[in-house]
């Protein structure tokens, strides 16, 4: 048929090149700047590290050269050569994350034309494996040899305590707490703004006596500003994730699950949930916790249709706390499962004085 329409013409097949502009597919380290400007900057901190090592390896190479061979053969060195921390997976991760630097650089290419759906050779890669996390919640007595281990040594022993309760209230991730400002102090209704992974914002109740906490924090250590950050180092530089990991480091040197099992502050976030999820339900757990409406693929219709609201949130929080909270819909009341969170073990186990 092709023929035919060349002999119609009178063509040649040379002739239909001559109006042609031939576009140079470019190398990795020629469209790494573009991907990184085009991306949203949670993004840019989490793949960062992985599009320089996509750079380093592939750097002089074309786009459309690489094969899924070779592309499965990459992923296989990041899982390999992973930096081993306490809460590695194996270098699941590294391999994780690498495939999704990935697929940003071709979903970037094949969106610009510069290359077409059927070169982008990542969507002939499987995805590699996330692993299971082994993150669970707390019992009350570890927490404990946690809590006493962190306010009983370092240099700031009551800001330590601070982050504890504060992720153990809130179940809120790093990015939420450490983002917070004076304007994100709603006192009135004792409530905090977190903004989180993926630009989310919301609301998140906090006990009055937390919030008095937050308030006094900020002040004392030179907060005056509305866009000032609440959480502060004794000399008034703000929080940064750093502390964190001294703070489990050294918490690891007295407590040996600590450091045998890795555990971190996104086990906090674990252990509220559960109880939550054991108490008030799974959508009060997901409301709690700031997740995105599930998917009626993925859950079935009936969780799009049982969604919990700020007030639910604030009478689990009211639960969980022993503490009257403005918004919440029901009297203070005690929970009575067997579950038992931290916060409700005896004062000198787990509680902010």
């Amino acid at each position: 048929m092709a023929l035919r329409m060349l002999e119609k013409f009178d063509l040649r097949p040379e002739d239909l090149l001559a109006g042609v502009v031939v576009r140079e597919v470019p190398t990795f380290a020629q469209v790494d700047p573009l991907v990184r400007e085009r991306v949203p900057a949670p993004s840019r901190r989490i793949y960062g590290t992985y599009w320089d090592r996509i750079v380093a390896v592939w750097g002089d190479r074309r786009l459309d050269e690489p094969t899924a061979t070779e592309v499965r053969q990459l992923l296989e060195r990041a899982r390999e050569t992973a930096v081993v921390r306490r809460s590695s997976n194996g270098g699941k991760a590294a391999a994780l994350h690498t495939y999704y630097a990935l697929s940003c650089v071709y979903r970037y290419a094949v969106e610009e034309q510069i290359l077409s759906p059927r070169q982008n050779v990542i969507a002939r890669v499987e995805r590699p494996a996330k692993g299971r996390s082994r993150r669970q919640a707390l019992t009350p007595a570890l927490y404990g040899e946690i809590w006493r281990a962190a306010t009983s040594t370092g240099n700031d022993p009551a800001l330590d305590a601070l982050l504890l309760r504060l992720h153990l209230e809130t179940a809120a991730r790093l990015g939420g707490v450490m983002g917070l400002r004076l304007r994100d102090l709603d006192e009135d209704q004792s409530l905090v703004l977190l903004r989180e992974k993926g630009s989310t914002r919301r609301w998140q109740p906090v006990s009055p006596t937390m919030m008095s906490y937050l308030r006094h924090h900020a002040h004392d250590r030179g907060a005056r500003e509305d866009d000032s950050r609440v959480l502060r180092f004794l000399n008034g530089d703000t929080l940064t994730k750093k502390r964190y990991e001294t703070l489990w480091n050294r918490v690891g040197g007295y407590v040996d699950s600590v450091r045998v099992r890795g555990i971190s502050t996104h086990w906090l976030r674990h252990t509220t949930l559960t109880w939550v999820e054991r108490n008030f339900g799974l959508a009060v757990a997901g409301a709690f916790a700031g997740h995105a409406e599930p998917s009626s693929n993925k859950h079935g219709a009936t969780h799009v249709y049982v969604k919990a609201d700020l007030g639910e949130v604030a009478t689990a929080l009211q639960a969980l706390t022993h503490e009257r909270h403005p918004l919440a819909e029901q009297p203070l009341s005690i929970v009575t499962s067997g579950d038992i969170h931290p916060l409700q073990v005896p004062e000198d186990g787990a509680r902010v004085r």
